[in-house]
């Protein structure tokens, strides 16, 4: 039995920079210190609540917290919306998987109104066997939860699943998870997911090593 999962943001569409400025914009707004490269790195795949409480310290107002996770994501979807589009090579890999019966899931940090935006825009909203977002799962990347949940959902063990990730948070999760694990280098250098253990790099969609497509049986 195999299976593939993947991360949505930074690795079906490249859109971190687009997270990190509504991040940057609402720490303006609301006078939170803040730096760009901890939206850009250090808390890719992390929930929303796991970031604010990161920004803010520990015991912050859970109130306060879903209005400012609220009001970022909404910045967010604002910004990017016009500007969904897949990863180069995603689709056609997804729509081979499906046409050998591979299972399919996707494994996200992202609020369902933030995936429900992209996978409505890129016209996808059917090609998953299982979704799991945050919602669903005690904590975020680096945690293995997301992508175990998403092994559960579908039916496969571990050992028979390949992780799509482009963070180092997501790749650590994949690893912990037990999983083999891609790096889809649009928002990290080879070497730095290759230094969190990484099996494989790519700089997208079209160019996998061909030892992932045997994995995956689509040789």
């Amino acid at each position: 039995m195999r299976a593939a999962l993947f991360d949505l943001d930074g690795t079906l569409v490249d859109n971190m920079a687009f997270h990190a400025r509504a991040w940057m914009q609402l720490c303006e707004r609301h006078g939170i210190p803040a730096r760009l490269d901890q939206f850009e790195r250090d808390f890719a795949g992390k929930k929303n609540g796991e970031i604010i409480e990161r920004l803010l310290g520990p015991g912050v107002d859970p109130t306060r917290a879903r209005a400012l996770a609220d009001e970022k994501e909404a910045t967010y979807r604002k910004l990017y919306e016009p500007h969904v589009v897949w990863v180069p090579g995603a689709r056609e890999l997804i729509m081979r998987l499906r046409a050998k019966g591979t299972a399919v899931a996707l494994g996200t940090a992202a609020p369902r109104p933030n995936r429900e935006m992209v996978l409505g825009s890129l016209r996808a909203l059917g090609f998953f066997d299982a979704i799991v977002g945050g919602e669903q799962v005690a904590s975020g990347k680096p945690a293995p939860d997301i992508f175990l949940e998403a092994a559960r959902k579908v039916g496969v063990p571990p050992s028979g699943c390949v992780v799509f990730e482009d963070a180092v948070n997501g790749v650590l999760a994949g690893k912990s998870a037990g999983m083999f694990t891609v790096g889809i280098c649009t928002s990290e250098l080879p070497s730095a997911l290759a230094a969190v253990g990484a099996d494989t790099t790519s700089r997208d969609f079209t160019t996998l090593d061909p030892a992932v497509r045997v994995r995956l049986g689509i040789t």
